[in-house]
């Protein structure tokens, strides 16, 4: 089953991510949250600036990915609120994860 965080993005429509199989939601920087996935896949939601220590932006988006998991599976969308992520997002981006060498 499916499940899809629709995030809204500044002067654009809402874009779909996934919600399943990810394995860590972290604050990379004042401006970007970076989503990984089991397959190696990163998406990097790129927001307005937040404050050095703030992780309100990675707060909301692992919050909307534990709710989108716990609607119906006749509701494969989770609308994520604007309040979920307080700063205005201006883009995401897939990215494959870079495997260390040795």
């Amino acid at each position: 089953m499916e499940k899809f965080l629709s995030i809204p993005v500044t002067s654009e429509q809402s874009q779909l991510l996934s919600a399943i199989g990810v394995v860590l939601v972290e604050q990379a920087s004042t401006t970007t949250v970076a989503v990984t996935y089991q397959s190696g896949l990163v998406a990097t939601i790129t927001h307005a600036t937040a404050g050095a220590g703030v992780e309100t932006a990675r707060d909301g988006i692992q919050d909307a990915i534990s709710a989108a998991l716990k609607t119906e599976w006749t509701k494969p969308v989770y609308a994520v609120p604007a309040a979920k992520i307080p700063f205005a997002v201006s883009g995401i981006a897939l990215s494959f994860m870079v495997q260390p060498t040795a």
